[in-house]
Parts: C-alpha cells; sequence; structure tokens
C-alpha cells in the first residue's frame, strides 16, 4: 500500500514540476528599464568599491533565480 502511495506522490510531483518549467515569463517594458537601472547602478557601485569575481557570480545568479 506504501508503495502506491509513493508512486502517485512522485506522479504528482513530476507532473507538477513539467507544468511549471513549460511557462515561459515574458518580461515588459517597466520590468527591463528596471534591470538596466539595476545594472547602472551596480557598474557605479563597482567603480567606488569594486567587487571580485566570487560577488560579481553571486549577484549574477541571484538576478538569475530572482533573488
Amino acid at each position: 500500500m506504501r508503495a502506491r502511495g509513493f508512486i502517485a506522490v512522485a506522479i504528482l510531483l513530476a507532473g507538477i514540476g513539467a507544468a511549471t518549467s513549460a511557462c515561459e515569463r515574458h518580461k515588459g517594458p517597466g520590468e527591463k528599464a528596471g534591470e538596466k537601472i539595476d545594472k547602472a547602478a551596480d557598474k557605479v557601485s563597482d567603480a567606488v568599491d569594486p567587487k571580485g569575481p566570487v560577488e560579481k557570480a553571486g549577484r549574477k545568479i541571484d538576478r538569475a533565480t530572482g533573488n
């Protein structure tokens, strides 16, 4: 009986994962402008206080994941 429940949960999770990964989110003009402003602010900040390569990589990861 436990195996059936495990299989049902696995199928449900796989279905949810497939459904959410298929959706592509389009950015509007406001969001694109905001991203450009963020990048410009980062360049100014880096000129004043230079960041290392690890910090820059972390920033890119945060932006890619929406954090």
